[in-house]
């Protein structure tokens, strides 16, 4: 117990550090020339992405201390904030775009390669659970749309109005200006974002944007959740890395899992989820994995520094890894000694 307090010790000392040199250009930016002390949980163990992953982990562990698969675990987990009213970059409480359309997209898959998505869809709570159905019933692995809603209400999800009162007035109180201009750490636009308002403030419960969870049981097999109402004030049709298996997350049950968060474009762009299990099956620990998939974001588009994107990974040891281009991303980690951990990961760049 000793030595597992001195590894989150060491983890949360690290939180925020500046990993680009003075001086050193975008360019020239490799893997970040530290080393930072990993955290080893023991099976069953769940991570998941920023401060709200508490509380989904909670729910989680409910399926995975009693025995239950990683997959249910995971499901039971994002379904939290999937439904938390207060959550406003993820499910039924979302940010709509730009037309005023909430749409939802997530993904899942299990120890086996199994996976299923759902893109764009609206009038469901739960795209979790819909995606899980794609991966269960169906003979493909993404659905968007108005045909993943015509899936839903056939494997009746009953369909519901999403945009909520609270969301509808951040709506038309953007439209007065109707700028788009996503912050980091939030997929929020300028609207409900600014200086000293509560979703500005660092570590506070609005100053995120999409969950992902991974999680161990205990026999040993991995899976994984990613769900997100995207962008807010995005353009209608719009579909980011949260419903992309590979960009948004990934499950290697020989070797670990990843999942991102942040601007989805970027994390696209790179295949960054599959990137960061790809090189934990070379040999690298799930954090140099991180660290690596956010250099080479940046190496490749120097502009990224204005961006956030975050890693988050599970070995198939238990062993975990993050890393962000901004400082601010956070995580919740979750076995049998403690259940609500929340460490923030290092950074290339600090706010």
């Amino acid at each position: 117990m000793t030595d597992r307090r001195n590894l989150i010790r060491g983890a949360v000392a690290g939180a925020g550090l500046v990993l680009a040199s003075a001086g050193r250009s975008l360019a020239q930016f490799s893997s970040p020339p530290h080393a930072v002390r990993p955290v080893r949980l023991q099976k069953p163990c769940v991570v998941s992405t920023w401060d709200f992953g508490v509380a989904a982990n909670l729910a989680a562990w409910e399926v995975l201390s009693k025995g239950g698969r990683a997959l249910d675990a995971v499901e039971a987990g994002a379904r939290v904030p999937e439904a938390d009213l207060s959550n406003h970059s993820v499910g039924r409480a979302g940010y709509p775009d730009r037309d005023g359309h909430v749409t939802l997209d997530a993904s899942i898959m299990d120890e086996t390669g199994g996976c299923g998505a759902v893109a764009g869809l609206e009038h469901i709570a739960h795209p979790i659970s819909v995606a899980r159905r794609v991966m269960e019933r169906t003979p493909h692995v993404l659905l968007v749309g108005d045909g993943a809603l015509q899936f839903a209400i056939e494997q009746g999800f009953a369909p519901e109005e999403l945009l909520t009162p609270e969301s509808r007035a951040a709506w038309e109180e953007w439209r007065k200006s109707s700028k788009y201009q996503p912050r980091a750490n939030s997929e929020v636009g300028d609207y409900g974002a600014q200086k000293g308002d509560r979703r500005d403030r660092p570590g506070s419960a609005n100053n995120h944007d999409t969950i992902g969870i991974l999680a161990m049981d205990a026999n040993g097999d991995l899976s994984g959740a990613c769900t997100t109402s995207g962008m807010a004030w995005k353009l209608r049709g719009r579909v980011g890395d949260s419903p992309i298996i590979g960009a948004g997350l990934y499950v290697d049950n020989a070797v670990g899992a990843a999942t991102s968060t942040g601007v989805g474009e970027e994390v696209i762009r790179n295949v960054g989820s599959f990137l960061v299990v790809e090189l934990m099956r070379q040999g690298r620990s799930p954090q140099a994995a991180c660290e690596e998939a956010v250099a080479r974001i940046v190496r490749r588009k120097p502009q990224a520094r204005d961006l956030q994107v975050g890693f988050l990974a599970l070995s198939k040891s238990g062993e975990t890894g993050a890393f962000a281009i901004q400082s601010g991303f956070n995580y919740a980690l979750c076995d049998a000694a403690s259940q609500k951990q929340l460490l923030g990961a290092n950074s290339v760049y600090q706010a």
